[in-house]
């Protein structure tokens, strides 16, 4: 096991922070396209560089997906805006019939949209719902 392996596996049992970008618990309808197609889904919190979202179909990890939805004011500190993004999935929960999955995504790009154009058309699924309607985990 290298250095880096070990360190990193010993910051994950201490329970410390490796994330720099802060992140904002925010349940917003998202639209995740991917291979030509799209999925509904809602994120549970966003930051400058990742997501997590739930999502009715799991995709699998490394699959690179576009994220569109509307930033909300609390992170452009201005007026919500509409943003899409570019992105990884890092890690993704087993999904069970009936349950949405959950996945981390490294974000690699963002681009604002004009603010007229639809972003995520599905409807607003609480987080405490889905969540406990999903089984896996993201923990490391």
């Amino acid at each position: 096991m290298s250095t880096d392996n070990r360190l990193e596996n010993c910051a994950e049992r201490r329970g410390v922070e490796r994330r720099a970008a802060q992140r904002f618990e925010v349940h917003l309808p998202v639209a995740i396209h991917f291979n030509g197609r799209t999925v509904p889904g809602f994120t549970q919190d966003l930051s400058s560089r990742g997501a997590l979202f739930y999502a009715e179909t799991a995709l699998p990890e490394g699959a690179v997906v576009e994220l569109t939805f509307t930033m909300p004011s609390e992170i452009t500190l201005g007026e919500n805006m509409p943003v899409r993004c570019l992105g990884r999935v890092l890690r993704a929960s087993a999904s069970v019939a009936g349950q949405w999955s959950a996945m981390a995504v490294q974000l690699e790009s963002y681009q604002y949209l004009p603010a007229d154009l639809p972003t995520a058309p599905f409807a607003r699924v609480s987080a405490a719902s889905a969540a406990g309607r999903s089984s896996g985990s993201l923990a490391r």
